[in-house]
């Protein structure tokens, strides 16, 4: 067995160590929120993601960064786990 370390992408000078969630057994019910970063061809991935999730029957909500220079802000971040149990970010590069 392998031991793979996570990193927290987010911008803390000391990140803190998060315990990590374990992912859903089943999309049933559940809303995917899909964010784009603001990255060249970031919404061309999420597009064809969304429509994979749509014919699979899974409901789906837009978000996305103000810029992709900064993190995102802290009100886009409650919304998104206001409004959905899981989470697609578009990456690109």
């Amino acid at each position: 067995m392998s031991l793979t370390t996570l990193r927290d992408p987010t911008a803390e000078t000391s990140p803190t160590r998060r315990a990590r969630l374990a992912p859903s057994p089943s999309t049933d019910g559940k809303v995917v929120a899909l964010m784009d970063i603001g990255k060249r061809r970031g919404n061309e991935f999420l597009d064809r993601l969304e429509g994979h999730f749509k014919k699979a029957g899974v409901a789906t909500r837009r978000y996305a960064k103000p810029t992709n220079t900064k993190v995102a802000p802290t009100e886009l971040l409650q919304k998104i786990a206001a409004e959905a149990q899981l989470a697609v970010i578009a990456l690109s590069d």
